[in-house]
């Protein structure tokens, strides 16, 4: 018979790559993983590897198991969160990834709503985006945290992950403390003068978002600066040096010296919450995705 957790070794082997990468990912030793997949081989009667001294492939009957391996542990999953719900209370760790913004913005208020559940435990971590997506795939984390530049709207399920929508974090102009701008309605970008920009890297979505508004707007800033980091640019501008654009949740929770204008052309982000589908019923998962869709509501 196949042993589901050494199922698990090898599908994480299949999406990191290599024995060593799998191993990091899940907190084992190499050579403790390389045991239980060779163990794994034994109980399929097939060569699922192909080893060399460097490296290891999954072999034919290897990429097939872990095609069946998705459905099994799929189907363990969904059964245990099944009998888990008819308990109906919510108990055990519940793991969520989260890039910076959000996981400072929705930790303080999810943080108060969780004192209503004693028997839940929340483990909330920051990681970036790839790295949190995996981290949920392989049951590493329960939910992920991850923002949506692209405007395009998120089916509610899509295979293995689904997509619970939080909020929309719009872009606002950062100002200095009492500058002339703010109270001045709506700002278009073309008509600021004689400012310096602090802008993120071009790598940066939130670079990419404010060159895509200045393009709209058809300004070109004559200063610019370009520093990595959100905290570092909004810093600055709380010093004076300069204005920039960024979202709103990363503003609202810190403790920043400076003012938010609103912008005439709109641009943000869209904010989800990415779980397993095969966990949604259990009580524990779906508890903390209802506090998270109530933090996010309330953010000001």
């Amino acid at each position: 018979m196949l042993d589901p957790r050494r199922l698990r070794l090898l599908r994480e082997f299949a999406n990191r790559g290599s024995i060593a990468a799998a191993a990091d990912a899940l907190g084992y030793t190499a050579s403790a993983v390389s045991q239980q997949l060779v163990a794994l081989e034994k109980e399929a009667g097939q060569a699922l590897l192909d080893r060399t001294a460097r490296s290891a492939t999954l072999t034919d009957a290897g990429r097939r198991l872990v095609d069946h391996a998705d459905i099994i542990l799929t189907a363990i999953e969904a059964a245990e969160s099944d009998l888990a719900a008819h308990s109906g209370t919510p108990t055990g760790k519940v793991v969520v990834t989260a890039y910076p913004t959000a996981a400072v913005a929705l930790a303080p208020p999810v943080a108060h709503r969780l004192r209503r559940h004693s028997a839940l435990t929340l483990q909330l971590r920051q990681a970036d985006q790839q790295e949190s997506l995996d981290q949920v795939r392989s049951a590493e984390a329960d939910i992920a945290l991850v923002d949506d530049w692209t405007g395009i709207e998120r089916p509610p399920t899509a295979g293995v992950l689904s997509w619970r929508y939080l909020c929309h974090d719009r872009l606002v102009l950062v100002v200095p403390k009492e500058h002339p701008l703010v109270g001045t309605g709506p700002i278009r970008l073309s008509d600021i003068e004689d400012e310096s920009w602090i802008m993120g890297l071009e790598s940066e979505q939130s670079r990419r978002a404010l060159d895509r508004i200045l393009t709209a707007e058809g300004r070109q800033p004559t200063t610019r600066w370009e520093f990595e980091g959100l905290d570092t640019m909004i810093t600055l501008v709380a010093r004076g040096l300069g204005i920039t654009i960024a979202p709103r949740m990363a503003v609202v929770e810190r403790h920043y010296h400076v003012d938010m204008c609103e912008l005439a052309v709109p641009g943000g982000r869209d904010v989800y919450a990415v779980y397993r589908t095969a966990s949604a019923e259990r009580p524990a998962v779906a508890a903390v995705l209802d506090l998270l869709v109530a933090a996010a509501k309330k953010l000001p």
